[in-house]
């Protein structure tokens, strides 16, 4: 049976304990293992102690939940985390599946991890500081497995109102950054746009209406102009009729009105 012979402080980290010990093969003092305080305690470790083979697989055992349960807090001390960020970032560093179980567990009745808490945190945080809209919210909450429950009260930090700011906020700034395309090319870009941020129709609807209705008149013009520009030089080779087909189809397949494009060839013809 091994006997510890000394016990020491690690000069890096004043929580870990170096043991070493004497085995009885003639070899005198090794060095054997190393533990935290808390199983230092736990163990009532001290010099002149026998260890047989069970008292220390489970020294060990308990070491090792302890190493895993500091890099949890660690993690932890960041931000909030969901359960199964937690899981994950233990599984990323190669801790056994029994001692992850004890971690969580553990953090779980201390109340250092809640997934409801960080489901509402979510939410709030996205909402208020990201482009994001609920659907997309609740596809980034259900990858950390928050229950289904729990995400229906959550997602109501998220109100409809908040929504459609949120969204019309965003349908101005593309209908500025776009405004040389055609009224319905806008349209479809921005409610696929929002589509894939996570807003509803509902709230897609009343955001890209109400943005159009502030639109200027003229810019359907200012659009119209800018790309008959770019078809009158890619069919400036056709003439007559001929080439008034070319434009109008062209025109068209941009998204623009028949009202809209006589309009326009009216005022180049005009011009010329």
């Amino acid at each position: 049976m091994a006997i510890i012979t000394k016990i020491t402080t690690q000069r890096k980290n004043q929580d870990r304990f170096n043991i070493f010990m004497d085995y009885g093969k003639g070899k005198g003092e090794e060095y054997a293992f190393s533990v935290d305080i808390e199983v230092l305690i736990k163990f009532q470790l001290k010099k002149g102690m026998e260890l047989d083979d069970f008292s220390f697989l489970e020294i060990q055992y308990q070491d090792d939940i302890r190493k895993a349960y500091n890099l949890a807090i660690n993690y932890l001390a960041r931000r909030m985390r969901a359960e199964k960020e937690i899981k994950d970032y233990l599984i990323q560093k190669e801790i056994d599946e029994p001692i992850i179980n004890e971690i969580l567990h553990r953090l779980i009745a201390q109340k250092y991890i809640n997934d409801e808490e960080y489901a509402f945190a979510y939410v709030r945080t996205q909402a208020n500081t990201t482009y994001k809209g609920p659907n997309a919210v609740k596809r980034e909450l259900k990858e950390k497995e928050i229950e289904e429950r729990i995400l229906v009260k959550a997602l109501k930090e998220f109100p409809l109102e908040q929504q459609i700011e949120k969204a019309t906020k965003i349908s101005e700034k593309f209908f500025q950054k776009n405004a040389k395309e055609s009224l319905k090319i806008q349209k479809q870009k921005l409610e696929n746009l929002l589509l894939r941020k996570g807003f509803s129709y509902e709230v897609i609807n009343i955001a890209v209406n109400e943005t159009e209705v502030n639109k200027d008149n003229d810019e359907g013009m200012e659009a119209i102009r800018f790309q008959g520009e770019k078809a009158a030089r890619k069919y400036n080779k056709f003439s007559g009729y001929e080439y008034e087909q070319k434009m109008k189809q062209a025109l068209y397949r941009k998204g623009f009105s028949m009202d809209l494009i006589e309009k326009f060839l009216l005022e180049i013809e005009n011009h010329d």
